[in-house]
């Protein structure tokens, strides 16, 4: 009975990374979309948000399980509350993916990035998915050194949407309210999706050691 409720705890890491690589392909692929204008690549993202809401119901589901039949303690405990937060923020990404795809669908046949900011949108696809493939090797691992590492990257994402705002407020924009709003939309959802792969990375640290990182708080408010 306990090695089937343990492989049923491994199974949640297993579940978790899965997740990691459909936001990671979900991120991706919006990106490319965006870039191209391509109508075909954002109807998949849209579409295939469905899987990762699937998943997460699966993680969530064991996770209630477990905490009726088994209640788990100590470690055991630690695992469960790390992955029910981690598969939220996960969830979270692929709907923040998918906001991507949708004003690639909307601006579709024309693009929703001018010329002048489309080199920051490519790094800023470029940082997602590389932060997002770290947390989903920190879950497997359980490396907290790793885990720790994705601060800097999120810095970096931070820097870029940064830069986003010195262009879009410069004298010499010259493509209107409109483009002004969809630049500042995609420019929030990179940003919040690398946030919430902070938090996930920040979740692995919890479950090794028991501790939040200290500025864990910084990212409480987030939705």
């Amino acid at each position: 009975m306990r090695d089937a409720y343990h492989d049923e705890l491994d199974a949640l890491t297993g579940r978790l990374v899965e997740m990691t690589r459909l936001v990671r392909s979900a991120i991706s692929r919006a990106t490319t979309a965006l870039l191209d204008s391509d109508l075909q690549l954002a109807e998949s993202v849209i579409s295939q948000d469905e899987e990762v809401d699937r998943i997460f119901s699966e993680i969530e589901a064991s996770i209630f399980g477990l905490m009726a039949t088994q209640q788990p303690v100590a470690v055991d405990l630690r695992v469960v509350i790390a992955a029910l937060r981690m598969g939220t923020d996960l969830e979270r990404m692929g709907d923040l993916a998918e906001h991507v795809a949708k004003v690639a669908r909307l601006r579709h046949p024309e693009t929703a990035i001018p010329a002048e900011v489309r080199a920051t949108i490519v790094e800023m696809g470029q940082i997602a998915e590389r932060l997002v493939t770290k947390a989903g090797s920190c879950i497997a691992s359980r490396d907290v050194d790793a885990a720790l590492e994705l601060e800097d990257d999120d810095d970096a994402m931070d820097k870029l949407h940064r830069r986003l705002f010195k262009v879009l407020m410069a004298p010499d924009w010259k493509h209107g309210v409109e483009p002004a709003i969809d630049v500042t939309l995609i420019g929030r959802y990179y940003e919040r999706y690398a946030d919430h792969a902070v938090r996930v990375a920040r979740d692995v640290v919890y479950l090794v050691t028991g501790s939040r990182s200290p500025d864990a708080a910084d990212l409480a408010d987030l939705n």
